[in-house]
């Protein structure tokens, strides 16, 4: 006897779950390779595999013993590549537009991201454009700010005028920072999407101090230790924070001056700054530890587009010094967990960096409230903004 006609209407009242989306993201940096855009888009990427998203990722070949990873989310796509000028570590990819219009083809994406505008990225946007597909992007690197650092300055215009066009023909481009987002518009980019970056507070916190690294630095107890975290290259602005050292020793303060990273201009760092600590470039896990284990971040950078070393910082329980722009405008309050100088006073850096270790009480003050002020911004947060911004390009895509 056929009673299901008795059985009574099941209605979910919950929403339906979000679909497993396949995204191509491209990107011409990746780990090991260290820089706010490979660390960070790892991160990204980390999430949305979490996300039950599958990930193909397009990146040059790094050296010939590079091998591709292929895993239940994610897979990887090597390309050919050459060196960066100025940045011989980095690579950019080779135009590569007849080779993804097959793969993607063959593996259709619902979606391309991608993360840097290199010849790479441009191939990407011109293969997605043949194959109908929605593309989002990325604005991650100052380029038209670097070009004044390399005797350049004529080709500022030329470079926006590309990135530009490049951005302009996606979807959707996501910025970090509002402040970015308003001089891009000021410039004619469009379609704009403030997406700031997440920190690992797991990774950087205060608790990582450590007494015995500190020791191995020749410092007292009372020993104030700046650190400056960053690739030391001119566009990062490192004169600001050696003058601002030399001021501190003129002015009797008892400070030490840990610069990690490396560059072009470490040697010349060195030879005007023999007493400071050079420990190269650091893993994630040892960073967190220099980082919690120093008194005061010296970030003097003008550049940036984000500045990731600002919430690493932060959440360390590192007060930080900066210039009012990029992450440091948004996170930074001046007197709580740190202090902001207008960009147009540079020389005011190190005015306020004596006025801070020789005010008495004032830097502990201060990092005592850093410590208590936790930056809420993990990598869960950013993935879930980024999906919003994919499935929004995907809907509203013209085929």
């Amino acid at each position: 006897m056929d009673n299901t006609h008795q059985l009574p209407l099941i209605v979910e009242d919950y929403p339906a779950s979000r679909p497993s989306l396949r995204i191509a993201v491209v990107t011409e940096t990746w780990p090991p390779e260290v820089n706010g855009v490979a660390v960070t888009l790892a991160k990204l990427v980390q999430g949305l595999c979490l996300k039950n998203h599958d990930l193909q990722l397009i990146r040059p070949r790094q050296d010939k013993f590079d091998s591709a990873i292929r895993d239940s989310s994610l897979e990887e796509v090597l390309m050919r590549g050459m060196p960066i000028p100025h940045y011989p570590d980095l690579k950019l990819g080779f135009p590569s537009k007849k080779t993804l219009v097959k793969a993607w083809s063959v593996r259709r994406p619902d979606i391309v991201h991608i993360a840097t505008e290199g010849p790479l990225g441009w191939s990407a946007l011109q293969a997605a454009k043949v194959l109908k597909l929605p593309v989002t992007s990325d604005f991650r690197t100052n380029f038209q700010s670097y070009s004044k650092h390399y005797g350049l300055s004529w080709m500022r215009k030329p470079i926006v005028a590309y990135l530009r066009k490049f951005h302009n023909a996606t979807a959707c481009t996501m910025v970090p920072t509002k402040d970015l987002k308003f001089t891009l518009e000021s410039n004619g980019f469009q379609n704009l999407k403030v997406v700031s970056r997440g920190v690992d507070t797991q990774l950087f916190n205060a608790k990582k101090r450590d007494e015995a690294l500190r020791a191995t630095w020749q410092v007292t107890p009372n020993t104030v230790i700046l650190i400056s975290v960053g690739r030391m290259a001119p566009e990062k602005n490192l004169e600001q924070v050696l003058a601002t050292y030399e001021v501190l020793v003129a002015s009797g303060a008892d400070v030490k001056l840990v610069l990690v990273g490396d560059g072009p201009m470490r040697e010349q760092c060195k030879r005007r700054c023999p007493d400071a600590i050079f420990p190269g470039m650091l893993t994630q896990d040892k960073l967190a530890v220099y980082y919690a284990s120093s008194d005061l971040f010296v970030f003097p950078s003008q550049s940036e587009t984000f500045g990731n070393v600002t919430l690493e910082a932060l959440a360390s329980g590192l007060p930080v010094l900066a210039f009012d722009c990029a992450a440091a405008m948004d996170w930074v309050k001046p007197g709580v967990n740190g202090w902001l100088i207008p960009e147009s006073n540079p020389e005011a850096f190190a005015a306020k960096a004596r006025e801070v270790i020789l005010t008495k009480g004032l830097l502990a003050q201060v990092s005592a409230s850093t410590r208590n002020q936790l930056v809420q911004l993990d990598w869960c947060q950013i993935s879930d903004q980024v999906e919003e911004v994919m499935l929004d390009a995907i809907k509203h895509h013209r085929y």
